[in-house]
């Protein structure tokens, strides 16, 4: 089962066609307790039939539209659950997803799929690279802290033997080697690779340097508009080799040092997370103190009026959306006139500005972060830093 992603998000919400239904459930993973997650599943789907009924929905196309979700119902199905449940149906699509995160029970009936219980899987925690590398395998990674998948790259050396043996790569790489970028590797890293000073040392060095190159090009046009940090694994003395090659600029300096052929995946991912997590966290504060700093110059480079934030995020305007978690505000975006009518309880027609506001953040390239209700800047209910 495929774990929720910004790709998938992107799926899901172009041309919605109404009504979009999406349901939220968490997941009981000890003893007894279990048996409850058919029982809830089956009253959610009650609850979105009731919903679609009211909404003057003939009850054969509430029927139609719940049906492949009611068909997950098996004993298959329950044994393959995570920690949350999360479904999506409409008329033209249905998708379901097992969490690796626990969700609010939540019926949701709209114009969209409701996405903002699942932030903290597509944007809090953050992107990275992982670049798997021995002289036996070469592997690259996209990742976040609950995923890892690996990516086929075009032109990329299998191994260190079979790209020596190329005539093609030597032809083009082997000229690189005898430019030096900095100080020579054998200079900084005496004795490093078998007997210091050794000619056969230095040639194995010149070899790998080669094979590293011949990565680095190869991931180039991969990586060439990505600004995520890009991790190396491998043995110890493969780092300051490859460093030389690299030309990302966003390669990390501390790497998973080990043999990479005996990490399991999720394995890699964990010591992944635990580089990076700092990273993101010091992403967040450094944007929260920005907020903050033009919030106290009182500049219009920031909203914090859900009424302003959701045609600005409609329109590429907002860079960095800070929203509380498990709170709502409803009502309806006009995008003729691009104003927002707020409802103090939903009505048929109505969605949650929020998530409306979250989505089109992040469709337009900006990032948003989930933050419990008391950590809210000011304590506004939503707050915004726009690009202009």
């Amino acid at each position: 089962m495929t774990i929720f992603s910004l790709d998938e998000l992107k799926n899901l919400v172009q041309n919605p066609e109404y009504p979009c239904v999406s349901l939220y459930l968490p997941m009981e993973k000890l003893g007894g307790e279990t048996r409850q997650n058919p029982i809830r599943f089956k009253n959610l789907i009650r609850e979105a039939e009731n919903r679609l009924d009211e909404m003057g929905l003939r009850h054969a196309e509430t029927v139609n539209l719940l049906k492949p979700a009611m068909e997950l119902d098996n004993t298959d199905f329950w044994e393959i659950q995570n920690q949350g449940l999360v479904i999506f149906s409409s008329p033209n699509l249905f998708r379901y997803y097992c969490l690796p995160i626990s969700c609010p029970q939540l019926v949701v009936v709209g114009k969209n799929f409701h996405i903002k219980p699942l932030l903290n899987l597509i944007n809090n925690d953050g992107k990275f690279y992982i670049l798997a590398l021995s002289q036996n395998h070469v592997k690259f990674y996209s990742g976040t802290r609950y995923k890892l998948e690996e990516i086929a790259v075009e032109n990329m050396p299998q191994n260190l033997a079979k790209t020596l043996l190329e005539d093609e790569f030597q032809k083009g790489v082997q000229h690189r080697v005898g430019t030096p970028r900095s100080v020579s590797y054998a200079a900084q890293q005496p004795g490093s690779v078998h007997g210091q000073g050794s000619s056969d040392r230095e040639k194995h060095e010149r070899e790998i340097l080669n094979f590293c190159y011949a990565v680095d090009t190869a991931l180039h046009e991969t990586l060439r508009d990505e600004k995520a940090p890009l991790i190396l694994a491998g043995v110890d003395y493969l780092l300051p080799i490859y460093q030389k090659a690299n030309t990302y600029p966003h390669f990390l300096e501390t790497g998973i040092t080990g043999n990479v052929e005996l990490l399991k995946t999720q394995e890699l991912n964990q010591a992944a997370w635990e580089i990076v997590a700092p990273l993101f966290q010091r992403e967040y504060e450094d944007l929260m103190a920005v907020y903050l700093q033009l919030a106290g110059e009182e500049s219009n480079k920031i909203a914090n009026d859900i009424k302003t934030i959701v045609p600005a995020a409609y329109y590429q305007r907002v860079d960095t959306l800070f929203v509380p978690e498990k709170e709502y505000i409803w009502g309806k975006f006009d995008l003729p006139t691009a104003t927002v009518e707020l409802h103090p309880e939903p009505t048929p027609e109505d969605e949650d500005m929020l998530d409306f506001a979250v989505i089109h953040t992040m469709l337009n390239g900006g990032r948003v972060y989930s933050l419990e209700p008391e950590a809210m800047p000011r304590g506004v209910k939503v707050a915004a830093i726009c690009r202009y």
